[in-house]
Order: structure tokens, then sequence, then C-alpha cells
């Protein structure tokens, strides 16, 4: 792979992963109610989640989706569906999470995972990083190097909105702000549903 074709593919994964979306303001949420630290594992489990979705799609998902159009309405109903959940819990917690908090918990690894496979944006994301950066001259090393600068560009704009997040925490110990920051969080992450219902 050329060295402006990675570049360019640092640039795009950069830009893309730094966009609002549904991964960066539930770390917003979380870098908000939980702190860093807490927020760590939700933060890897995007890295991991999303690098093993790129490599799937890379290796031939994406083109079972082309040839079943209605796999991927089944796509969008499960990922809709749960994050209108995770807005739903989003938007109704009060309170900042302390660490012995059994009812207020951050997203795990596992979790985080398993929620880019039914991500809208991560979905979109991959499927356009591999169809323009990924080739058939070498197409397996392409699909790892696709995936590996992705994620990597990515990791540092997790870093970003959770640690703006724990930058609000002080402004937000306020019961009233952190109530309605939250409410618009939930909203904010319901929001980034409109792409994919058009």
């Amino acid at each position: 792979m050329e060295l402006e074709v990675v570049s360019a593919l640092l640039v795009f994964s950069f830009v893309s992963s730094v966009t609002p979306g549904p991964n960066n303001f539930m770390l917003l949420a979380s870098g908000v109610n939980f702190g860093l630290r807490r927020t760590l594992p939700h933060m890897v489990g995007i890295a991991f989640g999303f690098f093993s979705l790129l490599l799937s799609i890379g290796l031939g998902l994406g083109a079972l989706f082309s040839a079943f159009p209605q796999l991927q309405l089944v796509m969008k109903i499960c990922g809709g569906t749960y994050l209108v959940y995770l807005a739903w819990k989003i938007a109704t917690s009060r309170s900042m999470g302390k660490s012995n908090d059994e009812t207020d918990q951050p997203m795990t690894f596992l979790q985080a995972a398993a929620f880019q496979w039914v991500n809208p944006k991560a979905w979109v994301m991959g499927m356009t990083a591999m169809a323009i950066y990924s080739t058939t001259a070498a197409p397996y090393l392409s699909v790892l190097i696709v995936a590996m600068g992705f994620v990597t560009m990515a990791v540092p704009t997790f870093y970003i909105w959770a640690g703006f997040g724990v930058a609000l925490r002080g402004f937000l110990s306020d019961p009233a702000r952190l109530k309605w920051f939250n409410i618009a969080m939930g909203v904010a992450l319901v929001v980034t549903l409109w792409p994919m219902l058009r």
C-alpha cells in the first residue's frame, strides 16, 4: 500500500471517528458519570469490537449484506432497538456512578465490543473504509492494514470524548445539571439513528 493511500486512510479514520456518533456520545456520558478509569474497558471494547468488525467486512461479510439486503434491515432493527435502550439508560441515570454502586455501571468491554456489530455508524465507516482503501492486489494484507490504521486513529478520539466528559464532571456534579445532561445525551444518541432511517 502506497504512503499516500495510507495517509489518506489515517486522515479518513480520524475524521470519521472523531465526529459525533453513538460511541462518542456514550463515551462522553460515561466520562461524566464514571470518570476515565472506569470508562477504559468501554474504550478498549470499542477498539476490539470495531477491529473485528473491520476484519470481517474486509474478508467478505460486506458482500453478504450486499447479496442479502434483508440482513441489513434486520441489523438496522436490532441496532436501532439496542441504541434506543442504551439512550434510555443514559437519559434516566440520575447520579454519578460510584465504584460501589450496583445500579449504575459503565459499559463493559464485552458490551462495547458487541455493540460495534449493531452500531450503524461503525458499519458505514467500516464498509466505506474497506471499499476505498483495501486492494485486490494484496487483499489480506490491505484488509489488515486498513483495520489496524483505522483503530490506531480511532483510539485517540475515544480519549477526546471521554476526557471531555471527565472535564465536565465538576460542572455536572449538581444533580439538576447532571439530569439534564444525561437526558440530552440520551436524545443525542437517538438522533444518531436518523441517517440509518433515511
